[in-house]
């Protein structure tokens, strides 16, 4: 499905760097590879995304080039 949404298509690659970033840690803290979608790695998306996605969306969005 592609996003119709400019600002949500950029940040894509952002949210797959997450992803990428939040399974290598996971496998780090198990010792083991681990999938994407593993339940813990999917939660700890989440919880990067939510704390830092307005942010993303300003980034992508360029309302910081305001300041």
């Amino acid at each position: 499905m592609q996003p119709h949404d400019p600002v949500v298509r950029r940040q894509l690659p952002m949210i797959q760097k997450i992803i990428h970033d939040e399974t290598w840690l996971e496998g780090e803290r198990r010792g083991c590879a681990v999938e994407a979608t593993d339940p813990v790695v999917r939660e700890n998306v989440c919880a990067v995304v939510l704390r830092v996605g307005a942010q993303m969306r300003a980034a992508c969005s360029g309302a910081d080039r305001n300041y």
